[in-house]
């Protein structure tokens, strides 16, 4: 438990419901879902439409979407997949002869067929309990009506003022004069609405052969994409089987590739391999062991993890013990390996995240994105639907198991995840914040595992991150001036980011006294709520 005499928050416990997200009127909306008689999966899919209305920086109508869902807290995961593909005229023969050699994000080309609406239609008519379109009535008023500005989504307007200014149309919809909507200012999103209300009357068809697929193709089409309406027709996301591993006598539950889950429950192996030091989470030795581990892990996911019907992606390798050891018996304890180098493979490359829990125990773990901040920056015209940008996901590297290719899913960053024990769900958990999340996942875990910390404890203890490319590492300014003095002496390339890193959210399950814990994270302007 936190020191109470301390700023800070504290985390909240009930026993009817909870849920937890990344904006107060979100968590609001979910929980008048399960006071409605909706369960958790109507409740997050209300939460995450809300979301994509009020925190349009971090998601949208245009993105995608995972899900992992816990019938009745029990151990036997429903795990879905709802990341779009690229379109069907997109191979690396069109980037060549355009004498493209990167995927620019405000580009169609960065716009793969958005996954998310599919998702929210299927997870509804197969898990839910409420009418689907019952569920994007709050995000319908909120677009409509007006929702005020909170302090994160203000700071993420201006951060992205600059992209948003690039397309006229997105410039109209989220800026007033050229500039970020100021706190507390009242802002509405008209076309939106419309749109919302049209999937909300019409269903997931609407999205995607009706006047809002034409209008996303259409604009895509006058900037060069070659993107057709057949590709939105063809949209389907799917359900698979979760991977998992083993951690402090957990069973860690992630979605399997194309999204990077199983680089976090890597990262989990490897601190089973290392000699930690027990004396906190922060210490020199500790930071240095866990940025390493981070380099290597990264590594391996971008030379192997890709879309696993297009690619072959080797899970089962990856989550070896016999890897993990390899890659942990790899780091110097001493110095930073910069660039890392290739550890082979035995044989045998923004967002918000919801969490519900309703009274049944059925729970939820959703996350929903358009990847960077605003996406690609791109929005449809009539409907109001800002793109996203997940299509940066791939390479033009011929050979490379993420090449981009026509239908194809790229790499995706986006990780909900479940803990089990004994045959339920004790932990519903995820974290935000692009490439940061397997760390994420591996940080979270350890520092309320290994040393104690509550929920809310552990998401407010300062991260870091290292930069997949440049191998830079992003420090929060909690860690302090001393302890990144000792990092750059041991080969650290240390810089303080403009931004706090990532976000999260999660919720535990006590079954001996049938009370829900749940917290969420303080960089963003959300909250959990119980009742």
């Amino acid at each position: 438990m936190r020191d109470l005499s301390r700023p800070g928050r504290s985390a909240v416990h009930a026993c009817n419901g909870m849920a937890a997200t990344s904006h107060p009127l979100a968590t609001q909306t979910a929980i008048q879902i399960l006071r409605d008689g909706g369960n958790a999966m109507d409740a997050a899919i209300a939460a995450c439409a809300v979301q994509c209305v009020v925190e349009p920086g971090s998601t949208g109508i245009g993105g995608d979407c995972f899900c992992l869902y816990a019938p009745g807290g029990s151990a036997d995961i429903v795990a879905y997949n709802g990341s779009g593909r690229a379109p069907g005229g997109a191979d690396l023969a069109f980037f060549q002869a355009a004498g493209l050699e990167a995927i620019e994000r405000y580009s169609p080309h960065s716009v793969t067929v958005p996954g998310a609406v599919d998702a929210w239609s299927r997870l509804s008519a197969d898990h839910g309990q409420l009418d689907f379109g019952a569920l994007l009535g709050p995000a319908i008023d909120f677009a409509r009506d007006g929702f005020p500005i909170a302090s994160r989504v203000h700071t993420d307007f201006t951060a992205s003022a600059a992209l948003l200014r690039s397309d006229p149309v997105s410039s109209s919809a989220y800026l007033l004069d050229g500039a970020a909507p100021a706190v507390g200012s009242v802002h509405r999103l008209p076309k939106l609405a419309t749109a919302l209300e049209a999937i909300a009357e019409g269903g997931r068809d609407v999205f995607y052969t009706g006047w809002i697929a034409n209008d996303m193709v259409e604009r895509l089409q006058a900037m060069g994409g070659v993107h057709t309406a057949e590709d939105f027709a063809a949209a389907a996301g799917e359900y698979v089987i979760p991977i998992s591993s083993e951690f402090r006598g957990y069973n860690i539950l992630e979605c399997p590739p194309n999204g990077q889950g199983v680089i976090a429950l890597l990262l989990l192996n490897m601190m089973q391999h290392l000699d930690l030091d027990p004396g906190g989470p922060l210490t020199v030795d500790r930071i240095h062991l866990e940025i390493e581990a981070a380099r290597l892990a990264y590594r391996a996911r971008n030379l192997f993890v890709a879309d696993p019907a297009l690619s072959a992606v080797p899970v089962e390798a990856l989550l070896s013990q016999a890897y993990a050891r390899d890659l942990a018996g790899a780091i110097d304890p001493q110095r930073a390996t910069l660039p890392p180098r290739d550890i082979a493979l035995p044989r045998h490359h923004d967002t918000v995240y919801i969490t519900v829990v309703d009274r049944e125990r059925n729970a939820c773990s959703f996350i929903n994105t358009i990847f960077g901040s605003f996406g690609s920056g791109i929005t449809a015209p009539r409907s109001g639907v800002l793109l996203h940008n997940r299509g940066q996901g791939f390479v033009l590297e011929p050979g490379h198991p993420n090449c981009i290719a026509p239908g194809k899913r790229p790499l995706h960053t986006i990780i909900p995840a479940i803990a089990a024990r004994g045959g339920k769900t004790v932990l519903s958990f995820g974290v935000m914040g692009g490439h940061y999340q397997a760390l994420g996942h591996m940080q979270f875990l350890t520092r309320y595992l290994d040393f104690g910390f509550d929920l809310q404890e552990a998401m407010d203890l300062p991260r870091f991150m290292v930069d997949p490319e440049s191998g830079e590492v992003d420090m929060e300014t909690g860690i302090g001036d001393e302890t990144v003095a000792a990092l750059t002496a041991r080969g650290h390339r240390i810089r303080r980011p403009a931004m706090p890193i990532g976000g999260s959210q999660a919720i535990a399950i006590d079954w001996d006294n049938g009370v829900l814990t749940g917290a969420s994270d303080p960089r963003k302007d959300g909250c959990a709520i119980g009742y």
